[in-house]
């Protein structure tokens, strides 16, 4: 068994689009989610302790108990949780995986898009 996590929006919108891409982008047969409501935007201001403490705890139960093998973070279009554009939300993703690499630098980090077709896009660091 081969798992990846992904730290996503609680949109339903986009979970099966992010899923099934990081299926196929880490060879990975299952998926781990840790979902909150902009969670983009909440890594990269890292001003919610409570909530970037509890992203962390999961985080660290997919890669010891599942040996998660890539992470993958999240933005999209039309999302609730971090209203900003494209363009700011790209920033967001970026920082937060910069954050995220700060406590995981042995594991590959990707930040994604998904778009307001749903499609999902893969950003260049």
């Amino acid at each position: 068994m081969k798992f990846c996590t992904v730290i996503n929006c609680m949109d339903g919108r986009v979970q099966l689009p992010a899923i099934k891409y990081l299926q196929k982008r880490f060879d990975a047969e299952y998926v781990d989610s840790i979902t909150e409501s902009g969670p983009n935007l909440i890594l990269a201001e890292e001003k919610k302790v409570l909530l970037i403490q509890s992203i962390l705890e999961r985080l660290e139960v997919s890669i010891q108990k599942h040996n998660s093998e890539g992470i993958a973070i999240v933005g999209h279009y039309d999302c609730g949780g971090n209203p900003a554009h494209e363009d700011e939300q790209l920033i967001h993703t970026r920082k937060a995986m910069k954050f995220i690499r700060q406590h995981y630098e042995n594991i590959e980090i990707i930040g994604l898009w998904i778009d307001q077709n749903w499609i999902v896009h893969e950003l260049t660091t």
